[in-house]
């Protein structure tokens, strides 16, 4: 799992280089726009150097015709040179193509791995080509930011690797140096990135040169290096290019001075920009929550074992025999920054909540059905005799009672056909064993105790909205108390976010607050906008909410239908007159971040209007709504986005009901 969010850093490295990149485009359009035009060359030659961030995915175990290692290599990483003579050609300001003819490194060393001994091994190697890499430019802006997308080829010249042994405490090395087989001497891929044009040259100089910072993504697609197995190269290439392009000066004329004409007086054109600011009258610190957490049914697996992975709790016997998952219903300490580490300590406890309640239901009966994710049913009839055993064997459950099965993808699949992107949390996803049973009380939800700490309506929530006129690049906001001491939050590129209230607080019970939100534009221009703002803070949780969770499939906001009944005939009865009940919907990290928002607004907004129906027939009176959504929002989501069980705990509705105080 390192690997995947060592490539969702990756990718967030790019978004953040475009952000940058269009502020670079306000700050020297400005200066631009005084400028007569500089020269244009049509051709430019240059020189670039730049640093490849290489991420290993896949599978690696046969290394060559001698050598098959113990254990397989999963994934790596490794930082290498690249380097290139290239050559530009403008057909005009806007479009142009590019052609780079270089070296890469591409090599990097895969995670240590433990072999059936529990004996280390590493394997690292400088894998490298000769490329040639043709691309489409566009510069669409006034400024010197630049698009290109195209295709890459690459000859390998060095395929050589160093594989170490560690064979006993002793320290005793077995090391082996040599070259991979079956790798393929040309492969073909595809990148897309974004530069920057700084001129360094005199501005009326026939040759002009450039310096020109750029970063390009080169996914897994075509960098396959071998025939065999299934190892994959995605890269990202940070860098700077020197450009040096002829042009033709063309001559000063002297023109004749007009009389001064009197001055024109244009009228100043007016900015429409809209913000709104929303905070509670009375801010929680706090709240004591009785939580249901449902249980997911699912136990997900790495895909080079059969184990059940480590962080679920796996007990002896004699353990088991004390274990009750009343345990599991006492708060921990305060969560921190909104994660919620008691809900995945009781969820990585579910293989002893279904053993504990199948000692306590001697009738009921499972199914376990094993996923592979595209390796085949016996590799997910394996998993699903995994469970089964420590089922057996720590719980003492009649091996009758569990009947197992082994298929390709899960029923409720993650991947789709035709899915490139994402792949592989997709896939692990699509690697676990389903419990399945008729016996409802062993996959009833938990119920937990705990003090929940910065709840979601102790936020401040900000709106802004840009005007017809206007093209907003980024936004941030600066709060100051009455002592002029400031805070600053942001940037922030989305319409609508929130800060936490108690942060700007601290140790404050109360004040008065002036909030500026400050816009930087893409035409280079800054807007700033006031606004006041009270916070009061309740400091001590003295009434008792409840919560209760939806949960959905991927790229699902249908599944809130299933669960009508239960909000209809369990959580509607627990709201009070005068209540509030506060809905927030949120995603995963899988997608697009704009699709991600509507989809978590989508949800919350089917299960507030389920809840509105049912209270309206139940006669219930004067109950407030707050209803975010979230999308896949690090800040606010309810978990990590590291494992899978993670991921799909994300892709979820919280209901908090509130009391009215």
């Amino acid at each position: 799992m390192k690997n995947n969010t060592e490539l969702q850093q990756g990718i967030s490295m790019i978004r953040r280089f475009y952000l940058l990149s269009l502020i670079l485009i306000g700050l020297v359009t400005a200066v631009q726009a005084q400028e007569a035009q500089r020269p244009q060359p049509t051709f430019w030659l240059g020189v670039s150097g730049a640093a490849n961030l290489n991420y290993f995915t896949g599978t690696t175990q046969t290394l060559n015709s001698s050598i098959k290692v113990p254990a397989a290599f999963h994934d790596g990483f490794g930082v290498g040179l690249a380097g290139s003579v290239l050559f530009e050609y403008h057909f005009n300001p806007v479009v142009g193509l590019m052609l780079n003819l270089g070296y890469e490194n591409r090599g990097g060393t895969f995670n240590q791995t433990l072999s059936p001994c529990n004996c280390p091994e590493t394997l690292n190697t400088p894998l490298s080509y000769l490329t040639a890499e043709p691309s489409l430019r566009i510069a669409p802006f006034s400024s010197g930011l630049y698009l290109f997308v195209g295709g890459g080829y690459g000859y390998n010249i060095n395929k050589s690797f160093t594989y170490t042994f560690v064979q006993n405490p002793e320290s005793r090395f077995n090391s082996a140096t040599g070259d991979f087989s079956n790798i393929r001497k040309n492969v073909f891929s595809g990148q897309v990135g974004a530069g920057y044009d700084i001129p360094i040259s005199a501005f009326n100089s026939p040759t002009q040169v450039m310096l020109s910072p750029f970063i390009s993504y080169h996914p897994y697609f075509g960098r396959d290096p071998r025939s065999v197995e299934s190892w994959t190269i995605t890269t990202i290439r940070i860098g700077v290019a020197l450009k040096f392009g002829k042009a033709a000066v063309a001559p000063v004329k002297e023109v004749a001075q007009a009389p001064a004409a009197a001055p024109v007086v244009v009228a100043p054109v007016v900015i429409e920009v809209g913000f709104a600011v929303q905070a509670p009258s009375k801010m929680p610190a706090t709240r004591r929550i009785n939580e249901t957490f449902p249980l997911r049914n699912y136990i997900f697996f790495e895909e080079s074992s059969s184990e059940i992975p480590s962080r679920y709790v796996r007990l002896s016997s004699n353990e088991a025999k004390n274990f009750n998952e009343s345990q599991l219903r006492e708060p921990d300490p305060k969560e921190l920054s909104g994660r919620s580490q008691r809900q995945l300590r009781v969820y990585y406890n579910v293989l002893n909540i279904l053993g504990d309640r199948m000692r306590s239901n001697p009738n009921a009966t499972v199914i376990l059905i094993g996923s592979s994710a595209g390796k085949g049913s016996k590799i997910g009839k394996g998993y699903a005799e995994s469970v089964k055993l420590y089922l057996v064997d720590v719980y003492g459950i009649d091996a009758s009672r569990i009947k197992t099965e082994g298929r390709d993808e899960p029923i409720i699949k993650s991947e789709q056909p035709g899915g490139t992107l994402f792949l592989p949390m997709l896939r692990d996803g699509d690697r676990r064993v389903d419990i399945v049973s008729k016996s409802y009380d062993l996959l009833t939800p938990l119920h937990i105790k705990a003090i929940q700490d910065e709840p979601i309506d102790s936020r401040i929530v900000l709106t802004t909205k840009p005007g017809t006129n206007v093209t907003m690049n980024s936004w941030s906001v600066d709060v100051a108390d009455e002592q002029g001491t400031i805070q600053h939050f942001g940037p922030f590129t989305k319409e609508k976010e929130t800060i936490p209230g108690n942060i700007i607080l601290g140790s404050r019970n109360e004040g008065n607050y002036t909030i500026t939100m400050i816009w930087q534009t893409k035409e280079g221009n800054t807007i700033k906008k006031e606004s006041t703002l009270r916070l009061e803070r309740n400091a001590a949780p003295k009434v008792e909410g409840l919560r209760f969770s939806v949960l959905f499939d991927f790229d699902k906001s249908k599944t809130v239908t299933t669960y009508e009944k239960f909000l209809t005939e369990k959580v509607v009865p627990l709201i009070e007159d005068n209540g509030t009940v506060i809905i927030h919907g949120h995603t995963d990290i899988i997608g697009e971040d704009d699709y991600n928002m509507v989809l978590s607004q989508k949800r919350a907004q089917d299960t507030q209007n389920i809840l509105e129906r049912a209270l309206s027939k139940a006669g219930k009176k004067g109950v407030k709504y707050e209803v975010y959504g979230f999308g896949s929002d690090v800040k606010t989501a309810p978990f990590e986005n590291q494992y899978p069980e993670q991921r799909f705990y994300n892709r979820t509705v919280v209901i908090d009901i509130v009391p009215a105080q």
